[in-house]
């Protein structure tokens, strides 16, 4: 397996993602094109590594108002636009896709950017994927237990033979190309639930947590067994990084920071649950102990560095184009990012350990 290029001594690692999402503005004059919501995503990339960001992800789901179900496409266009961020998937539904395509896909992907891929794979938030890809839902956790089993595999050894269930089996097969340093990062996906951070832990991988909202300290419990059962199934915890991921918004004022989002935030909650997002929650995220990211530079810096002390995590991604926020008002966030919060956050995180 890859040695994870995580350098605790330059503080915590800050990046974005995308799920793609391209919903229809309230305002139908606002509206962007499909065309354009991707270049703006390949712009948003080139941007976060203007700003000192350290990873960008794009994620897939193949399901109306969502554009980047092909995201290895999307991430192939920003390893050619970008020279020295990270490129991650954020996730690959790895429940609905072959392990041995998504394995040759990402290492074509790594040497198209000289080692700066990674895959976070996981089981799917949303069903729509199953039945369009010819998948079985009530195979949900098999299917994906099995295809994890078989990509760790692929990427720890170099001729492969294997058996299971949902797939053909492998007889001494070996996979073209090969990554740039041999294997590739990969995370496992958590949804939140001590189980499968469990998983995670049994497996060797590194975990990306989704912390969406509510109180930090509610995930903390996900982090810590994580650890221990990773300890005491031989594996180094100081050699897994746990990333987090969650929404954001910065704006110089606070209450112009909620303002602005939540619009947004609404409009895209009613078109996936079909209802509004409820203001008492969103009224929450005003203070330091909750996970949703929006706010002004101090209060994201109160808000990172209060889940540093609760997880000691190694990543954290935000997601800052959430239901249509205008490009303009995400190059804003970037730039507050970079000029206010990355250099404090980084001091304040730094360790002494490299992994």
């Amino acid at each position: 397996m890859e040695k994870f290029r995580i350098d605790k001594g330059k503080g915590i690692e800050i990046g974005l993602y995308s799920l793609g999402d391209h919903f229809p503005h309230a305002q139908p004059e606002k509206n962007v094109s499909e065309a354009q919501r991707l270049k703006e995503i390949v712009r948003t990339a080139v941007l976060a590594e203007q700003a000192g960001l350290d990873v960008i992800g794009v994620g897939e789901s193949h399901q109306e108002y969502f554009i980047t179900s092909a995201n290895q496409v999307v991430l192939g266009a920003i390893a050619q636009a970008t020279e020295k961020i990270k490129i991650a998937s954020s996730v690959t539904v790895l429940s609905t896709a072959d392990p041995v395509r998504v394995y040759e896909e990402y290492a074509t992907l790594d040497l198209l950017s000289e080692g700066r891929a990674e895959i976070v794979a996981g089981r799917a938030s949303r069903l729509g994927a199953f039945e369009l890809l010819g998948y079985n839902v009530r195979d949900y956790e098999e299917l994906f237990e099995e295809k994890m089993d078989l990509l760790i595999k692929l990427n720890s050894e170099r001729v492969v033979t294997w058996k299971g269930k949902y797939r053909p089996a492998l007889e001494n097969a070996e996979i073209f190309p090969k990554p740039l340093h041999g294997s590739i990062p990969i995370w496992r996906g958590v949804g939140g639930p001590p189980a499968s951070a469990i998983k995670a832990a049994y497996q060797g991988v590194p975990m990306m947590l989704t912390t969406l909202g509510g109180h930090s300290a509610v995930f903390k419990e996900s982090v810590d067994i994580y650890r221990r059962v990773a300890k005491e199934s031989g594996f180094d915890p100081e050699q897994l990084p746990v990333g987090t991921t969650t929404l954001a918004h910065i704006n110089k004022d606070s209450q112009q920071a909620m303002r602005e989002y939540y619009p947004y935030l609404n409009h895209a909650w009613q078109n996936i649950r079909g209802g509004a997002y409820p203001k008492a929650a969103f009224a929450e995220t005003a203070s330091t102990q909750n996970a949703m990211m929006v706010g002004s530079p101090q209060q994201i810096i109160d808000k990172m560095l209060y889940q540093y002390e609760l997880y000691q995590h190694d990543r954290v991604l935000l997601q800052i184009d959430f239901g249509g926020v205008p490009y303009e008002m995400v190059a804003n966030t970037i730039e507050l990012l970079a000029t206010e919060v990355l250099p404090v956050v980084k001091k304040a995180t730094q360790r002494n350990i490299v992994s």
